[in-house]
């Protein structure tokens, strides 16, 4: 009888273990998101990114550079969904998050991929090019150009902060 009340309670403790641990849907979190772009009279920022990426990882340090940081936060409420994770990793992909990266033609494009929503939670821009390529992680004077005029758009960035976003992304 303790035997089987052991193995019961194991069985019950792994489950909540990885309920707990399980990751939030993105329809939950892009809601959140666009309620609290209401409040704080923002647009919402997603990108969609994965623990291996490297780009995706550039693309954090340069929105999270101390040069420019305040810029994005003061404009947007940002949100990341995990995607295209390692078999070994898929429990940190959000659920459904796949499934809005396909919705908006990025499933096909690489990561870092973003989209920019407006406080009701239709899309402002995403991160294609005027030639469709993904711009990911800007760096490149060309692609950093299209990744300002896409926040100038977006955001009322004044022309000083989306100078010194351009120097953080461009690789020298």
């Amino acid at each position: 009888m303790k035997f089987k009340f052991r193995i019961i309670s194991l069985i019950v403790f792994f489950m909540v273990i990885d309920f707990a641990f399980a990751q939030e849907p993105a329809d939950i979190i892009l809601k959140r998101a666009t309620e609290k772009a209401k409040i704080e009279n923002k647009n919402v920022f997603v990108m969609f990114h994965a623990s291996w990426c490297g780009w995706c990882k550039k693309m954090d340090a340069g929105m999270n550079d101390v040069a420019c940081k305040s810029f994005f936060d003061d404009h947007f409420v940002i949100e990341h969904l995990t995607v295209q994770e390692s078999a070994e990793n898929k429990k940190l992909e959000n659920p459904g998050a796949q499934e809005l990266l396909t919705k908006y033609k990025g499933d096909k494009s690489g990561i870092p991929f973003w989209l920019i929503f407006d406080t009701e939670g239709h899309l402002l821009t995403d991160s294609f090019d005027n030639n469709g390529q993904n711009l990911g992680c800007p760096a490149s004077k060309e692609e950093v150009a299209v990744f300002i005029e896409k926040l100038k758009k977006t955001s009322s960035m004044k022309d000083e902060e989306l100078k010194i976003i351009s120097n953080v992304f461009t690789l020298k």
